[in-house]
């Protein structure tokens, strides 16, 4: 990315940050579904390979439905930026009512047992929100990773936007951060992954959808070495302005042998339940990479390209 081009897409996000929390919240709506409706007819490549993916999701669906698919998708993912943009000046009570989560208790037992919780969750809906909730709701801090985004005032930015929320960020490059995240499980933490998409080539394959994908293995490996409940999560939008969400039962360490294949097992088990979320609600799922084998470039394994989300 020239330099140009970088001093460019950080202007772009600071205008947002910048901007788009001094609009009234009907406003700020508006206007990410307008930059929604202007981006799907657009077809650019992140709307092309959204239908590419969620085609995967329903395999028997006509053009004509891909296409109302991804626009719903290309509207959801602009509420989240519209809701991301605006997080920093939304009030406590404000962050408490915005977000619904079924199956709370195996989150609540897990932190209150002091084993330590992994949670892991796709790129649904806000997981933004759901992590500022969780600072202001349950009163409890938690440690995640961000993509080492270019340029890196971006980063810079994303970082300070989520310590901002409450959160411990770490940097997803390099490999402290793994050793951090299972110091702070065995002392009873929370940590917090967004873990549908392998950011290193390195990953675990699964099957998903009924083919195969790679899928981070650091939330199964952490839980495995640090005895901490690994707690899938997924995440949904409806009519109302209020996320929903739900937390899923805990997946537990296999009784196999191998440490590698232990991780898979439950890796996979993650997956299968990251599935069943999208499955119910595909129009929340923004994945706009490359995620199946299938489509990723020989020569270049995983697609890493900043997408702005400084995911972990």
């Amino acid at each position: 990315m020239s330099t140009a081009r970088d001093r460019l897409t950080d202007g772009l996000y600071g205008l947002g940050w910048a901007g788009v929390r001094k609009l009234p919240e009907p406003a700020a709506a508006a206007l990410g579904r307008r930059v929604a409706d202007t981006t799907w007819k657009r077809r650019g490549k992140g709307v092309t390979r959204l239908e590419s993916n969620l085609a995967r999701v329903v395999p028997d669906a006509s053009t004509a439905y891909l296409r109302r698919l991804s626009h719903a998708g290309m509207r959801s993912y602009m509420r989240y930026w519209m809701e991301s943009f605006r997080l920093p000046s939304w009030s406590e009570r404000r962050i408490n009512e915005g977000v619904e989560i079924e199956g709370l208790h195996h989150l609540t037992d897990g932190l209150a047992s002091d084993r330590g919780v992994v949670l892991a969750l796709p790129h649904m809906a806000n997981w933004d929100l759901a992590g500022a909730w969780a600072v202001t709701a349950l009163k409890t801090p938690f440690t995640t990773v961000v993509e080492r985004l270019k340029p890196e005032s971006l980063y810079d930015r994303f970082v300070a936007y989520r310590e901002g929320l409450g959160m411990e960020v770490l940097p997803h490059a390099g490999g402290s951060a793994f050793g951090t995240l299972a110091r702070r499980l065995r002392a009873g933490g929370f940590v917090c992954l967004v873990a549908d998409r392998d950011l290193s080539a390195g990953g675990i394959e699964v099957k998903f959808f009924g083919e195969t994908a790679r899928m981070p293995g650091g939330p199964a490996m952490l839980a495995q070495q640090t005895n901490a409940l690994l707690l899938p999560v997924t995440l949904w939008y409806d009519e109302t302005p209020v996320m929903k969400g739900r937390v899923h039962p805990p997946v537990e360490v296999p009784d196999i042998e191998g440490r590698r294949e232990r991780v898979a097992a439950m890796t996979q088990t993650v997956a299968d339940v990251f599935a069943s979320g999208i499955t119910e609600h595909p129009e929340d799922w923004h994945m706009l990479q490359r995620l199946w084998v299938a489509d990723l470039e020989p020569s270049s394994g995983a697609e890493t390209g900043a997408r702005g989300k400084g995911e972990g």
